[in-house]
Formats: C-alpha cells, structure tokens, sequence
C-alpha cells in the first residue's frame, strides 16, 4: 500500500502547481456557495459607506476610519465601475490569487529552489479555512492577508540587491500599512530583520548609525504610537479584564482596586503607567490574552474548528519555531517571517483580541512558511543519514 502511494505521488508531483491551482479555485467556489456570494459581516456597512463616499464624492474620512482607508479605496474603485460586491470580492480573489503565488515563490527561493517546502507551505495556506474564508467577506482581513503575504514574496526578493526589488517591498511595506491599524507591523518586522542584518555585518558603522538614527527619531516614534493608540480605549478593557473583546464570561478579575492613570495622561503613558502600578492583574491579562490568541481554543468554535486547530497548528507552531533557528535559512526572512507573528502577538496581548480568527489569519502565513522550511530540511537530513 505504502509502495503505491509512493508512485501515486511520483506521478502527480509534476501537476503539483495546477493541482494547488485547482484546490485554491475550489475553495473559492466553496466559500462563495456557502455564503451565497459576497458576504456582509459586522464592520462591511461601515466600510461600504466609506466607500461610497469616496467613489461618489472623494470624501475621506477622518479619526479613526482613516486608518482603514486602503480597503475603502479598495473597494470604492469596484464601486466605481459599477460592478458592486461581486466586483469587490473579485478584486479580492485576484489579489488572493497573487498572494498564493507569492507564498509559493517565496518559500522556493528561502528553500535553494527546491519544490517541496513551497508546495507544503501553498498547500497549508489555500487548505486553510479560515483564510480563505475572507476571500468572500467584505471586510479588510482579505486584502491584508494577501499584503503580508505580498509583502513575504517581495522581502524575499531583495536578496538578489537589484533596486526593483526594493522598490516592490517598499509599495508593499506600504500598502499594507495602510490596510490595517496594525498594518505598520510587517514594515516593522522588515525593520527589525534590517537591523539585524547591520549588527551581523562585518562593518559596524552602518549599524551604529541606524542606533542613532533610531535615538534621534524616538520623539517622533513616540508621537507616532500615541496617534496609534489615541482611538482605543485600553484602560477600559483592562478595567474590564477582557481577553476577548465583549466577551465577559472569559475575563481576569482583579483581586483588588486597580491604580489607574491619571486624567490627561498620553495613551502611552497609560499603558506604561497601568503596568507599573498593576504589574500582576496586567501580567495575568496578557498572559490570558496569549493563550486566547495562539490556542485557537475560543468559546465560539465547534468541538471541530478546535480539534483541527490543536492538531494543524499546534506542531506548526512548534516547527515553525524550529524553523526559526534553521541556520540554512536565509536569517534575513527568518527574522522577517518571527517578527511578523511575534509583533502581532504583542499587540494582542497589549490590546484585546477578537472572538474569531480575523487577528491570527493574516500572521499564519508567516507560521505556515516556516514550518513547511522546517518540515523539508528535517525530512532532507533524515535521507542523508540514511
């Protein structure tokens, strides 16, 4: 049985791309089938009336809807054409279908061009429910996974130092920041693998400078965090010891009256200050908010939607963390590809998380990169040895 197997495999790994192909076009019309076409949810009228504002008179948003203002965009252009929700979904789906090739390129070249770590990695991101979920919703969670994964695809490009390579990752880094509040993240984490990159390099001057570029701009990083926070309100889901938001039956309860900040306090130094003064209540909070986060144990899934989360994404977690370490790994996308899910993971902890996976969905691509490199090289050594 074994041995047929083997062969059935031999024989289809030349198809593998039109076979991935398939399955992807697959769960697009399964999803499109199941919410009976385009899918409105909780935030899409809000986002559909900043799109119409654009596409009928240009009118942005201010306050908080302005950091949203990529998707709006996104959409008001379909709003222009007249082509609607099916053209918006199909934009969607479009640039899904982009994403998916860049995960797949992207990983090959992390792997010295070899196959089977990309078609892994492809196989978990099409396969996926819930990301390819979003493709039919109108909300921002498609286009922004689709850009982290772009984004992936570009990073991994610059390797080659031509200037277009740059130029790619940039409109991406770009892009995706202004998808999402957290969008600024995966520019981060490509700031964070440069940096790593400069303290490595035999000449320390270029790193020496970035640490004092960094100093100089601190003023401005710290102004940039306040505008970022100024629209949540932190102090009240800790006051409510949420982990996740509005959802009061998983909540951490204080055994004591918390100190909080003062009125007129920054949203920063809020947060610092609730931290000093209540460094256990906020210690379990975030531990609470981890775990709520990473498990993919939450109170609204099926007994279903948890076992495949424990038995898929617990050991990619773990084999992604392997992967982390891989030394054969260009170190330049292993920090890239970490940072990205460890960032958003310390703002969820710092925050509040959602009762579904639309906060986790956009970093498991970084998870699925990862594990799939690690999965490979593993499964390379072992035939070595033998």
């Amino acid at each position: 049985m074994l041995h047929l197997f083997r062969g059935l495999g031999r024989r289809l790994w030349p198809h593998h791309p039109a076979l991935l192909a398939g399955l992807w076009g697959l769960a697009q019309l399964a999803f499109l089938a199941r919410f009976h076409g385009p899918h409105a949810a909780n935030d899409s009228g809000r986002y559909l009336a900043y799109a119409a504002n654009i596409a009928e008179c240009g009118y942005f948003e201010p306050g908080h809807n302005l950091r949203y203002v990529l998707y709006p965009l996104f959409q008001s252009f379909w709003l222009a054409l007249g082509l609607g929700w099916w053209g918006i979904v199909a934009g969607q789906m479009a640039v899904a279908a982009l994403a998916t090739r860049a995960i797949y390129q992207g990983t090959r070249r992390l792997a010295g061009g070899r196959r089977g770590a990309a078609a892994l990695a492809t196989l978990l991101f099409v396969a996926w429910p819930d990301i390819q979920q979003f493709n039919v919703f109108l909300l921002t969670e498609s286009l922004f996974i689709s850009l982290v994964a772009l984004s992936f695809g570009a990073f991994t490009r610059v390797r080659s130092g031509r200037p277009q390579a740059w130029a790619w990752l940039l409109v991406a880094l770009t892009l995706t920041a202004l998808a999402r509040p957290n969008g600024f993240m995966v520019g981060l984490a490509a700031g964070l693998a440069g940096l790593d990159a400069l303290r490595r390099a035999p000449n320390r001057r270029p790193w020496r400078a970035a640490l004092l570029l960094l100093v100089l701009l601190a003023p401005l990083l710290w102004a940039a965090l306040n505008h970022q926070l100024a629209t949540y309100y932190l102090m009240d889901t800790y006051q409510r010891g949420e982990l996740i938001f509005r959802y009061p039956l998983w909540a951490v309860h204080q055994a004591q009256p918390l100190d909080m900040p003062p009125n007129g306090t920054g949203p920063v130094a809020r947060v610092l200050y609730f931290a000093a003064h209540n460094p256990a209540y906020l210690g379990r909070l975030m531990l609470g908010k981890l775990f709520v986060f990473v498990s993919y144990l939450k109170p609204h899934y099926s007994l279903a939607h948890r076992a495949a989360g424990v038995l898929v994404l617990w050991p990619a977690y773990w084999l992604a963390a392997q992967g982390a370490r891989r030394a054969v790994i260009w170190r330049p996308a292993r920090v890239f590809l970490a940072a990205i899910f460890l960032l958003q993971t310390a703002i969820i902890m710092l925050t509040v998380d959602d009762w579904d996976v639309r906060f986790l969905a956009p970093v498991l691509p970084a998870v699925f990169v990862l594990a799939a490199l690690e999965v490979t090289w593993t499964l390379r050594l072992m035939r070595n040895e033998e």
